[in-house]
């Protein structure tokens, strides 16, 4: 019989705040946030250290209000470069522990190490690992330990900031059935409200509740809720990057529920100027272009569509799968999470375009796109990823910046 499975969830604290501190150890001292643009009151908090979350401040909540919690608060703006410079780093060193590491976002990864013994029990590797986040990156973490990755995940936001709790099949109930229920993962604020209204608050009350009554009111989602709150989640850390990759994809799950076409479509953009990215760096071109969105209650549906011809170009991807959603998606539906996937890739160098002989408009912007989405690419590798960003991201509300980037790495 295979032996129990050991999962850790790690969570670097007040990630965008943290980092800011290193860089700037004034800010140690004081209360602090990093937000949105300063010069408009109605920027947005993206992080704030422990100081400032003592005045009640919250994230994704306006500068205004913020400042009206705490006059004093200091703002500082973001340096996203250096925050996937530190997420890299964080990653590196999981990486001396196992190699089955799944980033959740750029502040957060489950690994799986099962396998790692040599290095001691659960425990003694999440010890470690916070010990050389602390002495080598100069931020803290909290490590959830337990035998599957909804629990572990409960597990790093238990205690917070620089702490690590074990969530065992001895102990899960006394630690995980009194939290509320929209601690646990996928719960979002109108799943948790659709659950109140069945007399669910806590997660044991999830645990104890009928499944066929959840999957009467949720669907497919009422019984993966379920199998969550009683501990019986079975998916596997799933590591990024793999060589023999048959696809290549990027999603995010954003910080309100999208409902109207401009959301949709900015963040479509976004997640596929990464999926252009990988398929230039890797030489490869796709030829079916995947789109899945996941609404409020966790219900998901997923279509393709051929790509023709086979791209490599973002612009044309995400053209490609605004169309998807614009067809299956009613536009008054709120979208909790899309994901879109470049599927079906060839080789670049072994796939023959056919070549209009007489040079017409669209050839024309296919090649013009191509060019700048390649200079795009050489710009960023040079100065950092964020010296050229998207004006309808900046002033997007809908928080894709920071996870955007890690979510299919």
């Amino acid at each position: 019989m295979m032996g129990e499975r050991v999962i850790l969830h790690c969570d670097c604290n007040s990630f965008f705040a943290s980092v800011e501190t290193v860089l700037n150890p004034e800010y140690r001292n004081v209360p602090m946030a990093v937000s949105g643009n300063v010069e408009n009151r109605h920027g947005i908090i993206l992080a704030k250290n422990e100081l400032a979350k003592k005045y009640g401040i919250i994230t994704a909540e306006t500068v205004f209000s913020a400042k009206k919690k705490c006059p004093n608060l200091v703002l500082a703006s973001p340096h996203y470069e250096k925050y996937l410079e530190f997420s890299r780093k964080a990653n590196e060193i999981y990486a001396r522990y196992t190699d089955m590491i799944e980033p959740f976002g750029i502040d957060e990864s489950w690994l799986d190490v099962t396998a790692s013994k040599l290095f001691g029990s659960g425990l003694e590797i999440a010890e470690k690992i916070r010990q050389d986040i602390k002495n080598e990156l100069g931020i803290t973490v909290s490590i959830g330990v337990s035998f599957n990755k909804v629990f572990a995940k409960l597990g790093s936001d238990y205690k917070k900031p620089d702490a690590i709790t074990e969530i065992s099949r001895e102990n899960f109930s006394k630690i995980v059935y009194p939290l509320p229920v929209s601690d646990l993962l996928f719960v979002g604020r109108k799943t948790a409200d659709a659950l109140k209204h069945l007399g669910i608050r806590t997660i044991g009350e999830l645990a104890a509740a009928n499944k066929d009554l959840l999957v009467m009111r949720f669907g497919k989602a009422g019984e993966i809720l379920s199998k969550y709150s009683r501990g019986e989640d079975d998916s596997p850390v799933e590591a990024q990057d793999k060589n023999d990759a048959k696809s290549i994809g990027n999603g995010y799950t954003f910080k309100h529920d999208l409902v109207g076409r401009d959301d949709c479509k900015t963040g479509i953009n976004y997640l596929a100027e990464e999926i252009g990215t990988k398929l230039r760096i890797r030489g490869l071109k796709c030829a079916t272009v995947q789109l899945s969105i996941k609404d409020e209650y966790l219900r998901t549906i997923q279509r393709n569509a051929p790509q023709n011809p086979p791209t490599d170009i973002s612009s044309e991807i995400a053209e490609t799968a605004f169309k998807i959603l614009c067809k299956e998606w009613s536009e008054d539906k709120p979208i909790r999470m899309i994901t879109v996937t470049a599927t079906n890739l060839l080789r670049s160098d072994t796939f023959a375009e056919q070549i209009n002989m007489f040079g017409d408009e669209n050839d024309k912007k296919r090649k013009k796109n191509g060019k700048r989405e390649i200079a795009v690419d050489e710009i960023r590798q040079k100065f950092g990823t964020d010296s050229i960003i998207r004006a309808a991201v900046i002033d997007s509300d809908i928080g894709i910046y920071d996870k955007a980037k890690f979510n299919k790495k």
